[in-house]
């Protein structure tokens, strides 16, 4: 498998390369030069049954084929999926009224990012290793990525990793799971300024060819192919162990990774209907969906932190696939983008768009119903970016044939506040969190100032003036 950039300026890696570049040399996201079918084992799984580790490396194999000996790829998956607390490792529950929900919240920090991360450290650790060589990955987080992605690769000797977050902006726990970290290897900034923010700046460093290089600067968050790759597991497991047909899956939205990986799944061949996107007041992808437009307007700070997003990465992926996987016109579309702050895609694209995918906006106070509805209907607690997804499915019930299943992608004692607020009651607070209060915490506060995140960048890479 080959992998060429959506601007179509950057060389034609191979997966190990592609894992340690994360962001391609001309700004772009690298993606499969073609789709690899399912293979029929993948596709076998009994209703109910069947091993996800096994599946796992079954689905992601083509895509990694010739970087690794299968043996050693298997041995890697398994090892990541041996903490996670539920033997199915993504469990699903039948709310009813066609109503499914994936819980992806069974890993060490209790998100969906675990799914992904936990193999891709592991993937790091052993590209790194074979080469010999160090790298610092830096990365920008709404929330759930960098805790996730900080304990992938904590005390692991070959890396440095530093991830931003916008300054109060995100949950006391999430915070917590991030600069509480004891390990030397692991570097937190607060910056005074949004996620997209953030998000800019980590971009900038990777676009400065000189720095980058300097710092040997890598990615792990959802710019990086293979924790998009790495996602598209659960949705196979979704269909195939529980036998779904004709079904939809309803997904929070932030950076659009989490359901741009379904898409990959349904280009493998995977039987989907539709997907949901369900967006909170930033409802910017429900523009892009229902519209074919978008503009960027204020980020608004909402109960659902992980998804206050206006420029979501990873829908530059889909739009290369819109655009016939034309890299200077996904190119020239961007810059225009970036420069007006408005996008227009072609009406016949925009069609297209309809048949196959939604978008939905969820408001705070429909996310707290939704919460509370929930809980008194089935005793469940959800968080309220799951309670998004809910929100979202249940009002696209009348259009789906067959069943919705909704991504859950965060333990509700992440954001017990809001869930409180919904139920008059805490949700049960894990040991791995309730002891997040007592530890000290580490972290730098920086301006939204790029000079200023490049020196401290600059520090924790070892090569900085000290």
């Amino acid at each position: 498998m080959k992998y060429i950039s959506t601007r179509g300026r950057a060389p034609t890696l191979e997966f190990g390369d592609v894992l340690l570049a994360g962001l391609a040399d001309d700004g772009g996201l690298y993606m499969p030069d073609r789709w690899p079918a399912l293979s029929p084992e993948a596709l076998s799984g009994n209703p109910g049954r069947g091993d996800y580790a096994d599946l796992a490396a079954e689905v992601m194999w083509p895509f990694v084929d010739g970087a690794y000996p299968r043996n050693r790829f298997n041995e890697l998956v398994r090892d990541a999926y041996a903490g996670f607390d539920h033997p199915e490792v993504v469990p699903m529950v039948e709310l009813g009224d066609g109503l499914w929900l994936m819980e992806l919240f069974h890993g060490p920090t209790l998100a969906f990012k675990d799914v992904a991360l936990q193999l891709v450290g592991r993937l790091f650790d052993e590209e790194l290793t074979r080469r010999g060589e160090r790298v610092t990955i830096v990365g920008a987080t709404s929330g759930d990525t960098g805790s996730a992605a900080i304990e992938a690769v904590r005390d692991r000797e070959n890396i440095e990793i530093v991830f931003l977050h916008p300054h109060g902006r995100i949950s006391e726990i999430q915070r917590r799971q991030m600069t509480t970290v004891d390990s030397a290897n692991v570097h937190c900034v607060a910056i005074e300024g949004t996620f997209d923010d953030c998000q800019d700046l980590v971009k900038a460093m990777f676009s400065d060819a000189a720095f980058r290089a300097e710092h040997r600067l890598s990615a792990a968050n959802s710019i990086n192919w293979a924790r998009v790759m790495a996602q598209t597991v659960y949705y196979v497991a979704a269909v195939t162990r529980y036998g779904l047909e004709q079904v939809s899956f309803s997904v929070p939205t932030g950076n659009f990774g989490n359901v741009l990986a379904g898409h990959v799944a349904r280009q493998m061949g995977l039987a989907i209907d539709r997907f949901i996107v369900a967006s909170n007041r930033n409802d910017i992808l429900t523009q892009f969906f229902t519209t074919g437009s978008m503009a960027i307007t204020e980020v608004h700070p909402t109960l659902s932190p992980s998804m206050d997003i206006q420029v979501s990465s990873n829908l530059e992926r889909l739009l290369f696939e819109l655009l016939d996987r034309d890299g200077v016109r996904t190119a020239k579309t961007l810059e225009d983008f970036r420069q007006t702050g408005e996008m227009q895609i072609d009406a016949r694209i925009s069609a297209d768009l309809h048949r196959e995918w939604r978008g939905v906006r969820v408001d705070d106070a429909e996310t707290t119903s939704t919460i509370a509805d929930i809980h008194r209907e089935t005793g469940m607690v959800i968080d309220p970016h799951t309670a998004v997804g809910l929100a979202a499915a249940r009002r696209s019930r009348r259009d789906a044939e067959g069943p919705i299943v909704v991504l859950a992608t965060a333990h509700p004692a992440k954001f017990g506040d809001a869930v409180e607020a919904a139920i008059g009651q805490c949700p049960t607070m894990p040991p791995a969190l309730a002891e997040l209060a007592e530890r000290p915490e580490r972290c730098e506060l920086l301006p939204n100032d790029l000079s200023a995140v490049k020196a401290h960048v600059a520090l924790c890479s070892g090569h900085g003036s000290q």
